[in-house]
Parts: C-alpha cells; sequence; structure tokens
C-alpha cells in the first residue's frame, strides 16, 4: 500500500481563510473587465474565483484567495485595478494534514 496522492481539490479545502469584510484586497474595474476578450482570469486563477454571471459580466471572491498574484500577471488590460496582500491576520492560511 502506497501513500494516498491528495487531488489538488482536496488540498485546496485543508486551507483556512481569514477574510477580512470591511477591506477587499483585490478590485476590479468593471469597465475595462468587460471590454476584455481574453478573459485570461477565468483560466489562471488556481482558486477558481473569476466566473462569467448570466450577463457574462466577471464576477469575483476574493474570500478564497491564494495570495499568488497570478491574475494580476496575467491581467493585459489592467483591469484589477486593486491588488494587494491582505491587512495583518487576514488571508489565506495554508495547511497540509
Amino acid at each position: 500500500m502506497g501513500v494516498k496522492q491528495m487531488e489538488a481539490a482536496e488540498l485546496l479545502s485543508l486551507n483556512k481563510f481569514n477574510v477580512d469584510e470591511d477591506e477587499p484586497h483585490i478590485e476590479l474595474d468593471k469597465e475595462i473587465c468587460g471590454q476584455c476578450v481574453e478573459k485570461a482570469c477565468l483560466y489562471v486563477c488556481p482558486a477558481v474565483l473569476y466566473r462569467l454571471n448570466k450577463n457574462d459580466e466577471i464576477s469575483f471572491d476574493y474570500a478564497g484567495c491564494l495570495e499568488c498574484g497570478t491574475c494580476r500577471v496575467m491581467c493585459k488590460n489592467k483591469g484589477i485595478i486593486k491588488w494587494l496582500y491582505p491587512r495583518g491576520t487576514f488571508g489565506v492560511n495554508f495547511r497540509y494534514g
């Protein structure tokens, strides 16, 4: 018997998040995002936090953010107008086991 390999979804579920409800650390410009053709954020976010709503507009929930910065780097149109690490004691707490 070998060691069970955990899938990405299982590993992500182990993380704990202390969400800062008063101050989001990532904000989008809905107008810029609405004009974006590539919408790279939909494909590069490892936590799948960017989604298209029923009106084909980008919706985003920073609550499960892994703070990797991939969305900021991949956004060609600078639709992410604010990207900071969360304030002290807030954000992701990575855990394994």
